[in-house]
């Protein structure tokens, strides 16, 4: 393991790349059991040494370069999370070649406008749909010469540098550099279609995990040696599950991917010491015992929350006093409930995303299974602030990891220097600038940072740093002031040492959009400490809103002719339909008490949503469409766009379906525009249903 006082940090930083990072530990260990891999028998998991991933590295590595694939050059790996994808990305790696992740369910246009926009080399692509997309690209794109498709063990690739001398592999891994760009990633959103890829280098992504897996060291160095595994479900084609795969090679933690659509089944075949994960693992999980314990009756119900108070009291006292752990082994056997869901050997939980909620985190770790919130972008290659367990503060994601300034604007943004800040976005230079103000990372996110300089999440401001045609889009709420701007709350020395008051935040605080404020997660707010309630809407795909409109016409109108209704309505409609997420509208007014609406989804775009939200693989599309979340960002789009109709026209209530109205279905005639009268005909119970529900 090396000198003792020197973390698993420390050691990955010394590297030149992340092709080195498996050959240390191999040469370091060849028979340290690095990988686990589910065998299809059984639910039993096959574990692979350090020395033969390795090999299986070189492998695909050797075939890259007798296929041509050179120093530089971009290789698309379309596929979800399995050891073929950490072979190929490592392969890549090691000969100095650029990966362009992208997951599975990418849309055929995502695709196409990935391949033209990276120009990659070579591709390994996983499904029947997205391959015939890429492989029809390729007379259009003379520089893509390969199309590989993914198959167990990558025998096309490997077969073609079978007889090819290690040592080109190893002349071009040796020659990495810290500098050279390692991965162009394409964050996934479902506020903006604009698609740019953020270029992130080795030493980005180096620096990412060492600091995350150093930040949890104090809880992983007290399992036996070798003990450490972990069960990753974050998205490896995203930032934050690149730094969290980096983060357990470094630290010798044996990494095994949850099998797409079989997470619960994982979890327990495989039984992790450390479960790498986002907020709607342990919401759905919390969710369900809360379930089972009413199914069986009042007082089951009673003595499940009576548990929860227990578990969340025992986190949060300061003291662990002999009557409290009195109080709490009360209650174990309920907590044992819930740690076998887990595998029953959970030591830590590091939860990505900064979305759960205050008392789940204190109730999670007061069960035994300390959870680390861990937060940031994929500009700062997918964090920048993270919860250990020697400082954590639950609800929180803690505070910026070394090297690091963290601010927070009096509007609300983060802004971020330092650290693994990205090299900016590919083949975009006035995008690349415009993302710095005054050379502090405009991150897009949304927080407060307090005078500890602990780290609240609020939401997100932007899908991406720059993403917004007008800077300085910002959630107003937040106290704090970013950089140049009075009073401001910092993690670090303050920039310039100069702090000038009353000037505007950087780049301007432009009018906030309130549709793009409510795209992504919970609508932001300035809650007054930590524990900000949690407003969950009942209900599955139908909502209602308080009565929320505009003016009555005549207030204020411009222009001698007042608007009809009907051209009301279908303003309102035309501007729900503005919204990515949103494919078609269709307000319901005539002969009704009050205004409703069918909202139907973009496929492609509810799958982005699935994913950046952390939502499982099997997932149905109406299941996502009937989502709490969902429906909370659709409840604020509406909303807003209710304040542009008389108060008469608001729509109180929608239904929410996860397909379009299609041609096809004899909904849309071919100019596009809805059959009104057959789409009331098809989903006149669904309409029924609004109305029946509304008070």
């Amino acid at each position: 393991m090396g000198e003792a006082s020197v973390t698993p940090g420390t050691r990955a930083r010394r590297l030149s790349g992340l092709g080195e990072l498996v050959y240390e530990v191999a040469n370091a260990d060849a028979h340290a059991q690095t990988w686990s891999v589910p065998s299809g028998v059984d639910g039993d998991w096959e574990r692979v040494t350090a020395g033969a991933f390795a090999t299986d590295v070189s492998g695909v590595a050797k075939g890259l370069v007798a296929a041509g694939v050179g120093e530089g050059d971009r290789v698309l790996l379309v596929a979800d999370n399995h050891h073929d994808w950490v072979r190929v990305a490592f392969a890549v790696w090691t000969v100095r070649a650029v990966l362009v992740p992208l997951p599975s369910v990418a849309s055929a246009e995502r695709v196409a406008h990935v391949v033209r926009s990276a120009r990659p080399a070579a591709a390994v692509v996983e499904g029947r749909r997205a391959h015939r997309v890429v492989a029809g690209m390729q007379r259009e794109l003379p520089d893509l010469g390969r199309v590989w498709r993914l198959t167990p063990g990558l025998p096309e690739v490997v077969s073609l540098g079978a007889y090819m001398d290690a040592s080109a592999v190893r002349f071009r891994r040796e020659a990495a550099s810290a500098e050279d760009p390692a991965v162009i990633a394409f964050p996934l959103s479902t506020v903006s279609r604009s698609m740019r890829g953020v270029v992130l280098t080795h030493g980005a992504l180096l620096a990412a995990g060492a600091d995350v897996v150093d930040r949890m060291w104090p809880r992983l160095s007290a399992l036996d040696p070798g003990a450490a595994s972990a069960l990753l479900d974050e998205p490896l084609s995203q930032a934050q599950g690149l730094a969290s795969l980096v983060a357990c090679v470094a630290g010798r933690v044996r990494v095994g991917l949850g099998r797409p659509g079989a997470l619960r089944a994982s979890l327990g075949e495989f039984r992790p010491t450390v479960v790498v994960c986002g907020a709607s693992l342990l919401t759905s999980v919390y969710d369900e015992q809360r379930a089972a314990a009413k199914s069986t009756g009042w007082d089951s119900l009673g003595t499940f929350n009576a548990s929860v108070d227990a578990a969340v009291q025992f986190d949060r006292s300061p003291k662990k006093g002999a009557w409290r752990r009195l109080s709490r082994s009360m209650y174990d056997w309920s907590f044992s409930k819930v740690r076998e869901v887990f595998g029953g050997r959970v030591h830590l939980i590091v939860c990505w995303g900064g979305a759960l909620p205050e008392k789940l985190d204190a109730f999670y770790t007061g069960v035994g299974m300390p959870v680390m919130q861990v937060w940031g972008c994929a500009e700062t290659a997918g964090v920048f602030a993270a919860n250990g367990p020697d400082e954590r503060v639950a609800g929180s994601v803690g505070r910026a990891l070394p090297g690091r300034e963290v601010w927070a604007s009096r509007e609300g943004e983060v802004f971020v220097r330092g650290g693994a800040v990205f090299s900016g976005y590919w083949d975009d230079g006035e995008g690349s600038r415009s993302a710095f103000r005054e050379g502090w990372l405009a991150t897009g996110l949304a927080a407060e940072v307090d005078g500890d300089g602990v780290v609240w999440p609020r939401g997100r401001v932007r899908v991406q740093s720059a993403s917004a045609a007008v800077p300085g889009r910002f959630v107003a709420g937040a106290a704090a002031a970013g950089p140049g701007v009075g009073g401001p709350a910092q993690v670090g020395p303050a920039p310039g040492g100069e702090v000038r008051g009353g000037e505007q935040a950087p780049g301007g605080a432009g009018a906030g959009g309130g549709l793009e404020r409510r795209a992504v997660g919970p609508a932001p707010a300035a809650p007054a400490g930590p524990a900000a309630a949690q407003g969950a809407s009942e209900g599955a795909a139908t909502m209602e809103l308080p009565v929320v409109g505009g003016s009555a016409p005549g207030g204020g109108a411009v222009g001698p002719v007042e608007p009809s209704d009907a051209e009301l309505v279908a303003g309102l409609e035309a501007r729900l339909r503005a919204h990515p997420l949103i494919s078609q509208v269709m307000v319901i007014v005539e002969g009704r008490p009050f205004a409703s609406a069918l909202v139907t989804l973009v496929r492609d775009q509810l799958e982005y949503w699935r994913l950046v939200n952390g939502r499982p693989l099997s997932m149905a599309a109406e299941e996502i469409a009937g989502d709490r979340d969902l429906l909370r960002e659709v409840q604020g789009l509406v909303y807003e766009a209710n304040r542009s109709v008389p108060r008469r026209l608001a729509v109180r209530s929608f239904h929410v379906l996860a397909e379009e109205f299609t041609a096809q279905s004899g909904l849309v005639l071919a100019s596009g525009e809805l059959r009104r009268e057959a789409v009331l005909r098809a989903f006149s119970e669904e309409i029924e249903g609004l109305y029946r529900s509304r008070p």
